[in-house]
């Protein structure tokens, strides 16, 4: 095995190439556009046999790779943010067509306003689309989920897509040091490309579903696909543990942190959980009894995991890095939809809405939550979601509008 310095980008990269991808179609965006540039490198230069396609966009790049894939070749792409979205449709087609491919998403805040850095409304946005989800937290991780990506989406069980997602700019742009497997091991965990008996062939033409006239069918087929994806939680959690007799690198659907003995846990997914690790030493440090649980897996929804790591804790903080516009965090819901009907669930939930646009989350941030969390766990009463934003927040919003608008009273109104 290898060790190295890798990007968030390189290191996505690299597990296309250790899966030994037949084919690639493209369409750059920002942050992504370095997995891209990588691997059309290693073609040029003959380090991989394989095929890379420039698209005129991404619903064009997601509707070549759902086609390669259904003709049995190993297909990879790679998108973010605006690009997600753009190829959305498509995204649910590739889906019910049931053909394995793995697609890299390089989380970014959507537009407008515009920036480019991350939060994860783009790949939430994309959580009903019956592809799977596994989010990254590191470099390392995104190496590794690469393979067990493509191990999981061409199981016989599944035929499912997946996406991989990894955060812009904190993780994409951000070097780490990677352990890379050897190319015979990572060659031997994850296989040759599974053969099936539809394949799309020019010389044996197969229809790969049916024209749908009624509810019956549609019902039918949308409930198989289901529970295809339902299968994914015990089958990522078993190649999770293979990988890690091969590696000494396991995986499994949550990631749980300093929990036991905690009294309160924060709840998150994506690189920022890393910060919250950070914070939970420093916290524990200060005599603050708190954990950590991280989500890689958000499809399918590990509930019952969930549930079981966060019984009879006094409080659970949420922090959602996204936000549904009317109703609140994403995550948020579903933490509470899958302790509602649990009798040890924990005494308060808390839901907070923090590193929207990639704002920061301090250590500060965190000490607040987790004493507030405390406190409403200790009264009893839970306290309204809310968005982390500081005085100083404020005030640099204020010095913005008197830049672009000097004549509007910056004390008129509060964000």
């Amino acid at each position: 095995m290898k060790r190295t310095l890798l990007t968030g980008n390189g290191a996505a990269a690299w597990g296309a190439r250790l899966a030994c991808i037949d084919y690639l179609p493209a369409f750059p965006i920002t942050p992504q556009t370095e997995i891209i540039e990588t691997i059309s490198s290693w073609i040029d230069q003959g380090l991989m046999a394989c095929r890379m396609v420039s698209m005129d966009s991404e619903h064009s790049m997601i509707t070549a790779a759902g086609a390669a894939a259904a003709t049995g070749v190993r297909t990879f792409t790679a998108t973010s943010s605006q690009g997600l979205l753009y190829g959305m449709e498509m995204l649910y087609a590739v889906a019910g067509w049931r053909v394995p491919l793995v697609l890299v998403n390089v989380s970014r805040a959507l537009a407008a306003p515009v920036t480019l850095e991350p939060d994860h409304n783009d790949v939430l946005a994309a959580r009903d689309s019956g592809f799977i989800q596994i989010h990254c937290a590191t470099c390392q991780e995104v190496v590794d989920t690469m393979l067990l990506a493509y191990r999981l989406s061409e199981d016989k069980r599944l035929r499912l897509p997946v996406i991989v997602n990894l955060d812009g700019y904190y993780l994409s742009f951000t070097r780490e040091p990677v352990t890379l497997p050897d190319p015979q091991l990572a060659s031997r965990f994850v296989g040759p490309p599974t053969s099936r008996a539809d394949q799309i062939q020019a010389s044996h033409p197969t229809s790969l579903g049916i024209a749908v006239l009624g509810g019956s069918q549609y019902s039918y087929f949308r409930y198989e696909q289901h529970l295809a994806a339902l299968a994914a939680l015990e089958i990522y959690d078993d190649l999770g543990r293979d990988y890690g007799r091969l590696t000494g690198r396991s995986y499994s659907a949550l990631a749980c942190y300093r929990c036991h003995g905690a009294d309160m846990v924060f709840v998150m997914i994506g690189s920022f959980a890393t910060k919250g690790k950070d914070a939970v030493d420093q916290l524990r440090a200060m005599g603050l009894a708190v954990g950590l649980v991280r989500l890689r897996l958000v499809r399918p929804w590990p509930g019952v995991a969930l549930a079981t790591a966060l019984a009879d804790k006094k409080g659970v903080a949420v922090i959602d890095q996204n936000l549904s516009m009317g109703q609140g965090g994403i995550l948020y819901q579903e933490v509470a939809a899958a302790l509602y009907h649990r009798p040890d669930r924990p005494r308060v939930l808390c839901s907070y809405v923090g590193g929207l646009g990639g704002r920061d989350i301090s250590l500060e941030d965190f000490r607040g939550m987790a004493e507030e969390t405390l406190q409403a766990a200790a009264s009893g009463r839970t306290p309204p979601p809310r968005l982390l934003y500081t005085e100083e927040d404020l005030a640099q919003m204020r010095a913005a509008q008197q830049v672009a608008a000097p004549d509007i009273d910056p004390g008129a109104e509060t964000p």
